[in-house]
Order: structure tokens, then sequence, then C-alpha cells
């Protein structure tokens, strides 16, 4: 039986945020592909991570710095390595390159994380973006690790397009590959809560994530005054795991901005919202709030970068609008106005059914893997800056790592 190898960054929580979702349908991928799965991270296991275990996925725990690891290794012998995010790649790369020399290494970047640190920067500090991409240590990173491995997994069109245009990355070591998610028929959407059943809007979003806390403050001071002037019953309720004190200093019954902290149900939570609201100022990658709220029939107003990579050509779902006022008018409408959010909730079925389609993305990354699988001798040698790459950061990673290894050994 194949075998595959995840080092985890965290433990899968796909109740929690997208990037959890987006985990549990690679492993599902390769579960559906006979892969025997290995998950291996040195995180703490959260109450509401996934139970791997149950799904017949084995786990380990592992430690940077320590020869454990190599031991791992040895012992599955894993045709394929996944690294979740580039730090992973980072710390534990060159120890799959050293011992299991033949395995398929792929990076699912889940975002591009220096453009997300890149993006908040430049909204805090006022600086433009273009001026902080190439300077930035986070973006020479994390570019470094997706040469190095031979696959990268990148989840927005926008994304694929910075990569090849700006930084001018081979086509050969990247693989567009969105949030695998199952098309909506029309019992389905027929099968949702309509127009009038609905009732008030929704914000949700995991606040571990600064993309999201920020979001919530701007609807909260700059937005919501707005939508409550023209809609005084109307109320916001805002959900998210891992809310602190400052999230739950928001709330304010008097104003119907209700902070409601985790939700146990987000999509039977989105059924019942007639509109979601995330008015982001930052960020990468996919916004899967939207492709949830899209899946639950539910229209949204964000921002430019909130809507970035996900509609296409295909007309937005609700409305995209950057100046608070706007952004309020557009909820506004979209509230009160039945045609047009009939409308916007079409769009999101269509969006979902022609961009997100599993079974398309799953056939593409079936014949990817088994094209590199075939031919990982030649493509390596094609990609001479990642075994530049690989050949520095084993040279300086070893030594630094060893060193550590035995001043770790001698406090025992």
């Amino acid at each position: 039986m194949k075998h595959l190898l995840v080092i985890g960054y965290v433990w899968p929580e796909p109740n929690s945020s997208a990037a959890g979702s987006r985990m549990m349908q690679l492993l599902h991928f390769f579960m559906k592909g006979g892969y025997q799965i290995t998950f291996a991270t040195g995180a703490t296991r959260s109450l509401y991570a996934e139970k791997l275990e149950d799904l017949g996925i084995t786990t380990a725990k592992i430690k940077v710095n320590d020869a454990s690891f190599d031991d791992l290794l040895r012992e599955i012998q894993p045709e394929i390595v996944l690294f979740d995010r580039f730090m992973m790649e980072e710390q534990f790369g060159w120890r799959v390159s050293e011992v299991c020399p033949e395995a398929l290494k792929i990076l699912d970047t889940e975002d591009l994380h220096f453009l997300r640190k890149v993006r908040e920067i430049s909204f805090k500090k006022g600086i433009a973006e273009q001026d902080l991409l190439f300077t930035s240590e986070a973006t020479k990173r994390e570019i470094a690790s997706i040469y190095r491995c031979d696959l990268s997994l990148i989840i927005s069109e926008a994304e694929m397009e910075l990569l090849k245009n700006q930084f001018k990355v081979d086509p050969q070591l990247l693989l567009y590959l969105p949030f695998l998610l199952e098309e909506i028929s029309g019992e389905e959407s027929r099968g949702l809560p309509r127009f009038q059943e609905r009732q008030h809007f929704i914000s949700i979003g995991n606040f571990y994530h600064e993309p999201n806390w920020n979001a919530v403050l701007t609807l909260k001071e700059q937005v919501w005054p707005l939508i409550r002037k023209k809609l005084p019953n109307a109320e916001v309720h805002v959900y998210g795991a891992y809310a602190s004190e400052k999230v739950f200093n928001l709330h304010n019954p008097h104003t119907g901005f209700l902070v409601k902290g985790r939700a146990e149900n987000a999509e039977k939570l989105m059924q019942s919202a007639r509109v979601c609201l995330a008015p982001i100022q930052f960020g990468a990658g996919l916004k899967g709030k939207f492709l949830q709220a899209m899946q639950c029939g539910t229209p949204g107003v964000t921002t430019t970068i909130g809507a970035e990579g996900i509609s296409g050509k295909i007309e937005w779902p609700g409305a995209i609008e950057n100046d608070p006022a706007a952004f309020a008018d557009a909820a506004v409408n979209l509230y009160e106005n039945e045609d047009a959010w009939k409308k916007a909730q079409s769009n999101g079925f269509n969006i979902i059914n022609t961009r997100f389609s599993k079974s398309i993305f799953e056939k593409v990354f079936y014949n990817r893997i088994f094209e590199l699988s075939g031919k990982i001798v030649e493509h390596r040698k094609s990609n001479f800056i990642g075994a530049m790459l690989q050949h520095h950061q084993h040279k300086s990673t070893y030594f630094m790592s060893k060193y550590i290894e035995l001043k770790n050994k001698g406090k025992e």
C-alpha cells in the first residue's frame, strides 16, 4: 500500500477554520486514492481537532531538531510527504530529502503566508504592498520552500498569477488546487431556507486569524452603525472560534451587534441568516466563509481582497465594496430586495458548481501526482534553483539542527 506522510503545522479543526477544512479535503482525497496515511505534528491537540484515528489515519508526535523524526521516516518509507505550510518544510524537508530522497515532496501553502503578512503590514503602516513584496523575509522563505518542493498546491488563481508573473516561478512547480467542494443540486438548493424565512446578518471567522479580527472591528466601528441606521431592528450575529476578551467586548445588544463566539453548527447558522458580512482589509488565499455562505444560499458583502480568487468571471453573489458607506448600502439592499437576493444566491450556486467542483479538481490533482511520480528525476533536474536552495539549506540547517540536538541531549 502507498504511504502518505503529512507533516502538520496544527491539528486540523474543520469546524474552526477554512485551513482545517482544506486539510481534511486533502486527507479524504488521499484516502480515496488508497493511501495509508500518517499525520505527524508537534502541535498540541485541541478539544476541537478532528479525530483522525477514527478515519483510519495513524497519528504521530514529532519534535523539531530531533533524530526521532528520521526513525519515523525509515519506518514508514512514504512515497509522498505533504508539508502543511512552508514552515514545516523548512523544519523537516531536509530530513525527508536525506532519509527518503525518492519521496515526492508536496507543499500545501494553504494561502501564501508572505502575501498575507505583507498586506497586513501595508495596511497598518500605510506602505505600498509592492514596496514590501520583494523585500519581505517571509517572501524569500516561502518561495524558497516552493522551489525546494516537487509540487506546491496554490489555492487561489490570484496567487498563481502572482507567483508566475511577478516572481517568475516555474509553472511546473505549481498546481492550482482550490477548495474541493461537492456540487449543489437543484433539489438541494430548493431545500434551503428562503428569503422570508431568514433574518439578520452574520459574520463568521476564526479569531486566531488577524484579518478576521480586523474585519469584525471594521464592521463594528465603520459599517454596522450605517446599516443599523437604515435597519433599526436588524442584528448582526458574530461567530468565530477562539474569540478573546477584546472580541467579546464588542458585544452590544442595544445596537444589535451580538458576539456569539464559537459556532457549534456553522452551516445551520449560515442558512438562517439573510446576508453574510466581512469587510476584510487584508489577507490572502480564499475566504472559506464565503464559500460556505454560497453553499448555504446566503449572499455576502465583502471587499476586493475578501472576494479575491473566488468568483472568476461570474458575478459576485452579493456585492464587493471597499468604502464603508457603499458597503452598508449594498448590505441593506440585499437584505431588503428579494429579487437582488435571489440573483445573488443563484450566482453563488453557479460559482460552487463551476469553479470548485471536487470531481474536476481531484482528477487534475491525481493526474499531476501520477505524472510527477513517473518522471521525478527529470523533474528535479529541470529545477536547478530548487537543487541549489536544497543544498544550502541542507548544509546550514543540518549543522544547526545537530548542534541543537546535541545541546538538548546534554540537558537530559
